[in-house]
């Protein structure tokens, strides 16, 4: 597992739930935070994923 794939898992679900927060209190800001930083998460597990991937395959 690449070092990005755990670092967009933990900013995945930092964001999910600061956008729990924003919706729960009102607060619009928040929630868009939140829902821009899940989504850069996602991605950054994705460059990981791929990282790991091509990792193994030069490796055999």
């Amino acid at each position: 597992m690449d070092k990005d794939e755990v670092k967009g898992a933990a900013k995945d679900a930092k964001g999910s739930i600061k956008e729990g927060l924003g919706k729960a209190t009102g607060n619009d800001r928040m929630a868009a935070e939140g829902a821009a930083e899940r989504v850069a998460g996602k991605v950054q597990k994705g460059v990981g994923s791929l990282k790991d991937a091509a990792n193994k395959t030069l490796k055999h």
